[in-house]
C-alpha cells in the first residue's frame, strides 16, 4: 500500500513524515512527493498544512494541476484522505485569514478566527486540550474520549452540517476539531505531535 503526504512547500512537514514512517514500519510505502501521478495512483493520501489559509490554498494553487488531481482523488476515486491543521480548514468553501480566501469546498462552510472573548482565551491556542469524541469516526478506533491532543491554531472550521464533525474542543467555545465525511478526514489538531494516542490515530488511518 502506498500513502502520500502531499509536499506541497506548506511549511516544515517533518514531523509529520517521521510519524507516519515510525507507524508505517516497512509494510507500507510513505512517499513524500508534489507528482500528480503519485498522487493520483496512490492508496490514501495526507494533506499537512502549517501558516496562514491563504498562504497554504496559494501554494497549492501554484502547482499545477495539485487541486485537480487532489479533487479527483477525493470525490471521483473516494479514496481516504487526511487533512492535518490548515490541511482540515482547506475542505471548507471559503477561509477569513488574512483575506477573505476560497478553499477546496468539499466540506461546505467557513473558517473564521476563534472568538477569544476580548483577550479572555490566547491566541494563538497553543498546548494539549481534551477532545470530546462526538462520532463514532474510523480514525478514533482504540481512542478513549477525552484524550489530550497537541493544537496550534487561531482558526476555527465552523462547517454548515454538523453531521460531519467528529470531536470538539473546548476553548472559548465548542471548537470542532475534527471532521469525518465519507472518505474525507481531518483533524485540527496535530497527531503527530500527540505522543502515543497520535500515532495510534495515524495507525488507525493507514489501517482504512
Amino acid at each position: 500500500m502506498n500513502v502520500t503526504i502531499v509536499d506541497y512547500n506548506s511549511g516544515n512537514i517533518s514531523s509529520v513524515i517521521n510519524s507516519f514512517q515510525e507507524v508505517a514500519k516497512d509494510k507500507v510505502n510513505i512517499e513524500v512527493t508534489s507528482d500528480l501521478n503519485k498522487i493520483i495512483s496512490s492508496d490514501k493520501v495526507v494533506l499537512p498544512g502549517q501558516g496562514s489559509f491563504k498562504s497554504c490554498v496559494n501554494a497549492l494553487n501554484n502547482i499545477n494541476g495539485l487541486v485537480e488531481t487532489l479533487n479527483d482523488f477525493v470525490l471521483t476515486n473516494k479514496k481516504p484522505l487526511l487533512g492535518i491543521c490548515v490541511g482540515l480548514q482547506m475542505f471548507a468553501d471559503v477561509g477569513y485569514e488574512e483575506t477573505e480566501t476560497k478553499g477546496l469546498g468539499w466540506i461546505s462552510g467557513k473558517v473564521s478566527k476563534i472568538d477569544n472573548q476580548d483577550g479572555k482565551y490566547k491566541l494563538p491556542h497553543i498546548g494539549w486540550n481534551q477532545i470530546n469524541i462526538v462520532k463514532d469516526s474510523k480514525i478514533f478506533k482504540g481512542i478513549e474520549n477525552n484524550s489530550d491532543m497537541y493544537f496550534v491554531h487561531s482558526y476555527e472550521l465552523v462547517p454548515n452540517d454538523k453531521s460531519v464533525v467528529s470531536a470538539t474542543t473546548d476553548y472559548s467555545s465548542n471548537i470542532v476539531c475534527s471532521v469525518e465525511k465519507e472518505n474525507i478526514f481531518g483533524t485540527q489538531f496535530h497527531p503527530e505531535k500527540s505522543d502515543k494516542i497520535g500515532l495510534q490515530i495515524i495507525d488507525n488511518f493507514i489501517k482504512l
